[in-house]
């Protein structure tokens, strides 16, 4: 070491040589040696006091170092003042207000975030990037704009960022994945618009697994999204197994299943599998969960954790250490009820922490995540061609595939004249997420109201562009507006109450409806649906197969048309459907929820026990 020079270490003492006496680049080696030894206070003081006692003009690199370092202890807002001090001195410093804009993220100041970025963005804005490429400056710019947008809802806004991103360059993956869906949730038709050099083959291997499932019915494609993400996200784990790492030398005891989710809370999962945790059988298994699920102070979050043998809490936790744990917890069978959906934790399971590693309900789709070889099914979702387009393997149940609540609470029935639907008419109705509503079903939907007279189409709108959308698509068919009536969001029990106002509920497609199929079922209203080739697209049809209403399911879009002009012209078919259902529904093999927990268990067990003994 040489010694005429300060340590990290004697500078992060009260006696420490005065930092001012630095110049620059001692400085920042210095402090870079303060954030490596885990000190990253010692090192904003070093800086800060470099810069209170120099007048250098490379002030503002100091101050610009002093922002990032603050910002990665959470400090936004001394980073804050240091960026701005920064921008004071060079207020065409790119990279500070590209930073600014995300400290006023992270401190609630979303307006003045998206004004930083804007200022960096915008083609009339000229900036010096002090060594770094402007376009790419001007494009995160961008990026952020359009990412905080979408998620404050403002979805036109958003997608008119995106648009100017990608004129701007057209190879941005990330932005053509937002694109499309953005659209998609903003019923914007057709789906797949190219924008500038955007070719369409950009559009579609840029789509997100998500967006697939809503796009396409081909099991090909699907796969190859999934694998595009785990190729892409999820860590390349080659070691030993964390469950071998880790895990007890000697399994022994009950079956230890961990149920692994960010959505046991109020959320479609939470809602259907609360009964599943309490009704396993304590005399063979132990439920563990191991969440991150957001606390949302409902009876149901509450009736979740309770039904849990134990509950290990993720949230700030990183994947490796939470693998760790699961491990070291002795888990046997570990349940991902998650897959690649939004807030997804797959390189957990890349570590396997479990010998057994389950996919289920989150994520009804083939997620080629490395350490998943078992998914959940039942022969109607998961038919034998389907299995060449899944890296899982089956594991078949007699029952239906997906787990429901009997639980749940229901509010009384409420007036047709409450929702503003008309007391006489046959009450078409779909309650899914309109980013699932595609241009063929919805033509579709609009044909089959064109034949049936003084029907009505009853909808959720979840923005105000997807029902300014699907109104103009109406007109174009000769649909009048008052015959597409949208229903507000309202609590559980009275969202379940409500299905009884309708006659037959028209389900999606590709994307079939998943939990809501299963609650218009219980509610006693049937569900016509369109069942495809993948897992996604055969939902329904397994639920209406289970219910014992296979008279429902439909495997063409002609035939789906044709099928629900058929029910809407005789409303006594309607009935029909819905005194089958009131009569024996709820005694049916979908909702025997304790026999499909001792069945699930049944084969658990089978899969894990021989694995205990072949480890002794």
């Amino acid at each position: 070491m040489d010694m005429s020079q300060p340590s990290a270490q004697q500078l992060s003492q009260a006696d420490a040589l005065p930092a001012r006496r630095m110049d620059l680049g001692e400085l920042m080696a210095a402090a870079a040696q303060l954030q490596a030894q885990g000190q990253p206070a010692a090192a904003a003081a070093l800086y800060e006091q470099w810069v209170e006692g120099e007048e250098s003009p490379l002030r503002i690199v100091a101050l610009y170092n002093l922002g990032t370092v603050l910002s990665a202890m959470s400090e936004h807002a001394r980073a804050e003042v240091a960026y701005r001090r920064a921008l004071a001195y060079k207020p065409d410093f790119l990279q500070a207000r590209l930073n600014l804009g995300h400290q006023l993220e992270q401190l609630g100041r979303k307006e003045e975030a998206l004004q930083a970025w804007r200022s960096v963005g915008e083609p009339d804005q000229v900036g010096d990037p002090v060594g770094a490429d402007p376009l790419e400056l001007r494009l995160h710019a961008l990026r952020n704009m359009a990412r905080l947008l979408e998620q404050e809802r403002r979805y036109a806004e958003s997608e008119a960022v995106m648009r100017q991103s990608l004129l701007l360059r057209a190879d941005q993956s990330d932005v053509l994945q937002h694109y499309v869906h953005i659209r998609q949730k903003q019923c914007e038709w057709p789906v797949y618009q190219p924008v500038g050099e955007v070719t369409l083959n950009q559009l579609l291997t840029s789509t997100s697994l998500l967006a697939m499932l809503g796009l396409s019915d081909d099991p090909a494609l699907q796969l190859l999204s999934a694998q595009r993400f785990v190729s892409e996200k999820v860590v390349k784990y080659k070691d030993k197994p964390f469950h071998r790492r880790f895990g007890p030398a000697k399994r022994e005891g009950k079956l230890r299943i961990g149920y692994l989710s960010g959505d046991l809370c109020m959320h479609a999962v939470g809602m259907l599998t609360a009964e599943l945790f309490e009704l396993h059988d304590r005399s063979r298994v132990e439920a563990h969960a191991f969440c991150w699920s957001r606390e949302d102070g409902t009876p149901l979050r509450a009736r979740i954790l309770r039904g849990m043998d134990s509950v290990t809490r993720l949230v700030g936790v990183d994947d490796e250490t939470a693998a760790r744990a699961i491990a070291q917890a002795g888990i046997d069978v570990l349940i991902d009820l998650q897959g690649l959906t939004s807030g997804a934790r797959p390189n957990i399971l890349a570590y396997r922490p479990a010998p057994v590693q389950v996919s289920y309900l989150g994520l009804p789709a083939t997620t080629a995540i490395p350490g998943v070889d078992w998914i959940i099914a039942d022969r109607f979702v998961m038919p034998e061609d389907y299995l060449p387009y899944c890296t899982e393997r089956p594991i078949y149940l007699e029952h239906c595939y997906q787990v429901s609540d009997r639980q749940r609470e229901v509010a009384p029935k409420p007036s047709r004249a409450r929702y503003q639907l008309p007391e006489d008419a046959f009450v078409f109705c779909s309650f899914n997420n309109n980013h699932k509503f595609t241009e063929p079903v919805f033509d579709s939907w609009m044909r089959i109201l064109g034949q049936v007279p003084g029907s009505v189409l009853w909808l959720l709108a979840d923005n105000e562009w997807c029902r300014t959308n699907m109104l103009m698509r109406a007109q174009k068919h000769g649909i009048a507006p008052e015959r597409l009536i949208f229903a507000p969001r309202v609590a559980p029990p009275e969202y379940l109450a409500r299905f009884q106002l309708a006659d037959l509920v028209l389900d999606t497609f590709p994307f079939n409806a998943g939990t809501t199929a299963s609650d218009c079922l219980w509610m006693g209203t049937p569900i016509l649906t369109y069942s495809g080739r993948t897992h996604i697209s055969r939902m329904a049809g397994s639920l209406l197969t289970h219910v014992g209403l296979p008279d429902l399911i439909t495997h063409s879009l002609q035939e789906y048309e044709q099928r629900a002009i058929q029910i809407g012209q005789n409303p006594a078919r309607a009935a029909s459907y819905k005194r089958f259902l009131s009569e024996y529904g709820r005694s049916s093999l979908l909702f025997d929820i304790p026999g499909f927990v001792r069945e699930l268990e049944d084969k658990l067990l089978d899969l894990a026990l021989p694995l205990r003994d072949a480890a002794r």
